[in-house]
């Protein structure tokens, strides 16, 4: 087929990308870059998944702002590197100079101080979910943020799939879909949701062992303000090793590009251990936290943190945030880097198909987008 024989087919083709995450946002901007109509739908407020922002306001009317999910990112892949150098150049990415150590919980003090430019770290500028912001606002892709899939319907003498959201809600039919949330098929979802999974996994026998049930690591996020500099801290991140509670911590403000930083404060984000998690989690169950759980939640990460003999003073400001499903445990698609089915028309992308990281699932996105691209008759895919 001719190149403007594949434009033509790639423009009459119509795509539905669910979750605008970072793998959701690389499909789905991809797509479009080859004359792809997409459709993008993610239930939060905005896009970028678990490279998300938050945006808080103090009592006196300070605004703040964290990232409190991918605190930053880095490249070995050779094609994921060329697409980040290009995120570069449009200036939605920069380089995090920041220093990392171990803090050895058991000890009180910092060991295994990282070489300084061993591993090239990224972050989104001004925020990481600036990438996913950016891919989502291309030409071609229409963004519909706040829907929920409820239900995907394969309907075979159109073969094409019928979607509509959790509130009953006709979205539409489209010739492919890209799911890239790890919930699709998950009882996850109905503990989420009280609500059966959108994909019946019965159309997909097949996958059905692969995508039913991802195991996933969960963790909390403390988003902590203070007055002024933590002194006693000589790196802008660090593992904790002997702590039941903490996993890292991360100096939020030091990040380029970051304009809201007040005068003197500096910003952090804290994760918490996966068992502290689940522990949690058992107890309050998988719904959304309430604000005192929440509250209790913060009290304890903070204890620890203090507990560290570094004069972590009180913040001006403390907040936690739960990651139910922050991590995958398992990648599920080995060299394909993501899961696709040629004759539903269905690709399944996303770090759990790769490895637990935001190159993982910007390859995992990259792949899915090469196999749709692969049907409409573009010769080497991407």
């Amino acid at each position: 087929m001719s190149a403007a024989a594949a434009a033509a087919a790639a423009s009459a083709a119509n795509v539905a990308v669910i979750g605008g995450g970072i793998s959701g946002a690389v499909c789905a901007s991809l797509l479009a870059a080859h004359g792809v109509a997409v459709t993008l739908f993610d239930s939060g407020r905005g896009a970028g998944g678990r490279m998300a922002q938050r945006r808080e306001v103090m009592e006196d009317g300070t605004e703040l702002r964290f990232d409190h999910g991918a605190p930053y990112f880095t490249v070995s892949n050779d094609e994921v590197a060329r697409v980040v150098s290009g995120w570069e150049a449009r200036g939605l990415v920069a380089e995090w100079k920041a220093m990392f150590a171990c803090f050895d919980r058991e000890a009180g003090k910092f060991t295994d101080f990282e070489k300084e430019g061993t591993i090239k770290k990224y972050v989104g500028v001004p925020g990481m979910n600036s990438i996913c912001k950016s891919l989502c606002l291309e030409d071609g892709v229409v963004a519909k943020f706040g829907v929920t899939i409820g239900r995907m319907d394969w309907i075979q003498d159109r073969s094409s799939w019928l979607l509509a959201s959790l509130d009953g809600r006709d979205l539409g039919h489209f010739d492919y879909v890209v799911a890239t949330d790890k919930n699709i098929a998950s009882p996850r979802f109905s503990g989420l949701t009280g609500r059966p999974p959108p994909l019946d996994l019965s159309l997909l026998p097949q996958l059905s062992m692969m995508i039913q049930d991802i195991p996933v690591r969960p963790c909390f996020a403390l988003m902590l303000a203070f007055s002024e500099p933590l002194t006693k801290v000589p790196v802008q991140g660090f593992s904790f090793s002997n702590s039941d509670y903490l996993s890292w911590a991360f100096c939020d403000s030091s990040k380029p590009g970051r304009a809201h930083v007040l005068l003197n404060s500096q910003s952090w984000v804290l994760h918490s251990t996966a068992e502290y998690a689940s522990k949690v989690i058992n107890n309050i169950g998988p719904r959304k936290p309430s604000a005192d759980a929440l509250a209790k939640v913060a009290e304890e990460l903070l204890k620890e943190f203090q507990a560290t003999g570094l004069n972590i003073p009180q913040p001006i400001f403390m907040k936690a945030h739960r990651w139910g499903s922050a991590f995958p445990a398992i990648a599920i698609s080995g060299d394909d880097k993501c899961v696709w089915d040629k004759s539903m028309k269905l690709a399944i992308c996303g770090d759990f198909c790769t490895s637990p990281s935001v190159e993982g699932a910007v390859l995992s996105g990259m792949r899915g987008a090469s196999k749709i691209l692969g049907c409409l008759n573009f010769p080497s895919g991407l």
